[in-house]
């Protein structure tokens, strides 16, 4: 079984370690996973048909594909080319818009905090919400182009800063500097931590927080299993607020998520069970089409 790992270049330097240890779990299990960097990879149509080269060099698909950039397009050519993707098109269209996934969470009553939408250049002179609150970029990760707005001198400055033209206006009352991060692969709680941060308002790891394992209640996964039940995830970190009771209030969906969180605090192996899971599913696909061309 042949799969492509997709990275972009400085992904793939930043990530090196995590890219060698998701190599090596493929090959164990008999997968032949092999790194693509963005660039080297085109696609197109050419006269009605899919073609791919690496290096300018036409190219064979492989069996699967592991896509780690945020271009939903690269996930939709590769189903279009009945190439199956994790995530998919549909997880990775929906997760990488904070605000398209609070819309389709709000569907299943998932509770949330108080939360506005506007594009940049229609953003009002007066916040539609009292000080503090949170103004996040729609497209934005790993706590980047994230803003903890205080005071009107903050909310004028972060506006003429804005690079992203979605922007999500939130509720700040909730306990700043924590959240929870709940892994999941398939339809299968793996694990959770609470990441936290006692120097910044935004818990992520790259930010100088760390992390704890998290024990999920029985309502907390609940809550989890609700959002799973309703969407066919591959890998993804469900991240939540805690309010000022410890209550989960859903934040966003991680489409490329890492797992350094996890391993820092368990010995779950994340990557091994990832790969087990693409590799049930890829064997399925493949013994469907062996027996329809059969017929």
């Amino acid at each position: 079984m042949r799969g492509w790992l997709i990275y972009d270049r400085d992904a793939a330097t930043e990530n090196k370690t995590y890219i060698d240890w998701f190599i090596e779990e493929a090959f164990k299990q008999g997968v032949n996973l092999a790194l693509i960097i963005r660039d080297s990879l085109t696609i197109g149509i050419i006269n009605g048909k899919y073609q791919v080269s690496i290096d300018d060099e036409i190219t064979n698909l492989p069996d699967f594909a592991i896509i780690r950039t945020i271009e939903p397009a690269l996930q939709a050519y590769f189903e279009a080319c009945d190439i199956p993707a994790f995530n998919s098109f549909a997880i990775a269209h929906t997760c990488n818009n904070k605000a398209l996934t609070h819309i389709e969470l709000n569907k299943l009553g998932i509770p949330m905090v108080p939360t506005f939408f506007a594009p940049k250049n229609s953003l009002p002179d007066e916040p539609p919400i009292s000080y503090p609150f949170i103004v996040k970029e729609a497209s934005g990760r790993s706590g980047r182009q994230v803003y903890l707005i205080q005071n009107e001198q903050d909310w004028t400055e972060t506006v003429a800063s804005l690079s992203g033209n979605e922007i999500l206006i939130q509720d700040a009352n909730v306990q700043l500097g924590k959240d929870v991060r709940v892994f999941v692969i398939g339809k299968k709680i793996i694990g959770a931590v609470l990441r936290v941060n006692d120097n910044d308002f935004r818990a992520n790891y790259k930010l100088g927080g760390y992390a704890v394992p998290y024990n999920l209640t029985e309502s907390d996964e609940s809550i989890v299993r609700k959002i799973i039940d309703c969407f066919d995830f591959g890998l993804v970190g469900i991240d939540f607020l805690l309010d000022k009771s410890g209550a989960l209030l859903f934040n966003e969906i991680e489409d490329v998520v890492g797992s350094r969180t996890l391993s820092a605090v368990s010995e779950i192996n994340l990557l091994e069970k990832y790969v087990a899971f693409i590799k049930k599913i890829v064997e399925k696909r493949k013994g469907l089409s062996g027996r329809q061309e059969n017929r």
